[in-house]
């Protein structure tokens, strides 16, 4: 989840100026880039238990050694709860499960030796406080009321609203973490066609990612219990985006969904008004609630879009949200899924050939039993393992023709190989962890806190 937005206090006069927001993000060709987030879970290697944000073990305490390596401090009301250097940030979710968003970077041989600078300069700082962390889609072992909560404005806020809407909610906000890749348009035609293709692959990112067959030392019956956790979460923020696939969709039919999307507040002198349920239409026209008479700025729009939580996020780029957190390797693995559908055309027309077809029935029936079923999911005369090789055929040849090379000559495919090695197994991450669950770990799911943290 993102922190306050830095976009301009400007305010809105015109709803123009709303698509304006989205229309800024086409790029030429040559200023693509590629960002990649991934969340990840504390743990305290003594006793396996999530750290708190306070004492000398806490998440503060992470986030302040973490300064020695030239990251500048982001405070609120005088705790530091966010780093930042060099286009990059470190921030912290709801129960302080640590995001690394990272830089806009060209190549995936950068943006995961990102990756990897980040996890040693973490593991330097954790060892010293005794913690560990560890990528997967949802927390293991702990309760949701064993979860710490983070002294963040804007998640006390949500906190209260979430049970609201959903049953879920506060699961999402505490025990969920995410691997995820913001990727880059050029024009307005070439957003929809990437929209499009990634909201209907977004599943098989999720079957091939699928990491999360546990809750409270329990197999769970799903696969990716993070990806199942979104359909219970609020209803007003979620899901397929049906709308993205009708005839004339574009900037100003998602700015019309998002004004529809409730509000969860205003960011203002420091200070977060609570607005939940209220919405960013009356604002508009100075009748909102929380705040009677102000009219909102750019600052409040930017924000507003960072609460609207789809399978696929449009702001000033594409966000890809369907994949479960977990090792360093898949972590890389996910950006180069995408980069190699979306950043080539070839392959991006190969993508729309794949999907093009699927009815509104096929692509929820997809969304809706991946989480369970994952690559063992039928779809048509086959299943979705099927359709991941296709997927990965054609992101491995997108990977190729790009053809960026690291300094000893190889390209970007190599990236590819643990969804590859998935592919063709067609056995999970959450299946593999399943089978040890089931033999060597007798029962118990402490073992995966040694053998898979970082």
């Amino acid at each position: 989840m993102s922190g306050p937005s830095t976009a301009s206090d400007a305010p809105i006069t015109d709803h123009r100026q709303l698509v304006e927001v989205l229309a800024s993000g086409e790029k030429p060709r040559a200023a693509w880039r590629i960002g990649t987030e991934h969340e990840k879970f504390g743990f305290r290697l003594d006793d396996l238990r999530p750290p708190a944000f306070d004492g000398e073990r806490g998440i503060e305490a992470l986030l302040t050694g973490l300064t020695r390596f030239g990251w500048q401090p982001y405070a609120e009301n005088g705790r530091v709860i966010a780093l930042a250097r060099e286009g990059a940030s470190v921030t912290l979710e709801p129960a302080g499960q640590l995001e690394l968003s990272g830089a806009p970077l060209e190549t995936l041989h950068q943006t995961c030796k990102e990756v990897g600078t980040h996890l040693r300069e973490v593991r330097e700082v954790a060892d010293e406080l005794q913690l560990g962390f560890l990528g997967m889609g949802f927390q293991p072992k702990w309760r949701r009321e064993d979860m710490p909560w983070m002294p963040k404005g804007r998640y006390q806020i949500m906190k209260a609203y979430m049970p609201k809407v959903g049953r879920l909610g506060l699961d999402m906000m505490t025990r969920t973490c995410t691997v995820q890749v913001n990727l880059d348009y050029a024009s307005e035609a070439d957003m929809v066609k990437k929209f499009r293709v990634s909201l209907a692959l977004q599943p098989i990112a999720t079957a091939l990612f699928a990491d999360s067959p546990f809750t409270e030392g329990k197999p769970n019956g799903y696969q990716s219990y993070r990806s199942h956790i979104w359909t219970d979460t609020d209803p007003d923020r979620t899901g397929m985006l049906d709308f993205v696939f009708e005839d004339g969709f574009g900037y100003e039919r998602y700015v019309d969904y998002l004004l529809d999307v409730p509000m969860y507040f205003s960011h203002r002198d420091g200070i977060y008004h609570d607005a939940s349920g209220q919405s960013f239409r009356d604002f508009l026209v100075g009748r909102l609630p929380a705040l009677p008479g102000a009219l909102p700025t750019l600052r409040d729009w930017n924000d507003h879009m960072t609460t609207a939580f789809p399978e696929v996020r449009l702001k000033k780029y594409l966000e890809m949200r369907g994949a479960d957190s977990g090792p360093w390797n898949r972590i890389c693995a996910l950006p180069a899924f995408w980069v190699g559908l979306l950043y080539d055309d070839a392959a991006l027309d190969a993508a729309w050939d794949l999907v093009k077809d699927f009815t509104l029935a096929e692509r929820h029936a997809l969304r809706d039993g991946v989480p369970r079923h994952a690559l063992d999911l039928p779809f048509r005369n086959g299943s979705v393992r099927d359709l991941a090789r296709e997927a990965l055929k054609i992101a491995l040849d997108g990977l190729r023709r790009r053809a960026r090379a690291d300094a000893c000559g190889a390209d970007e495919t190599g990236f590819l190989t643990p969804l590859l090695e998935i592919a063709e197994s067609g056995q999970t991450p959450a299946q593999r962890k399943l089978e040890l669950f089931h033999g060597p770990w007798q029962g118990s799911v402490d073992p995966v806190f040694r053998e898979f943290a970082y």
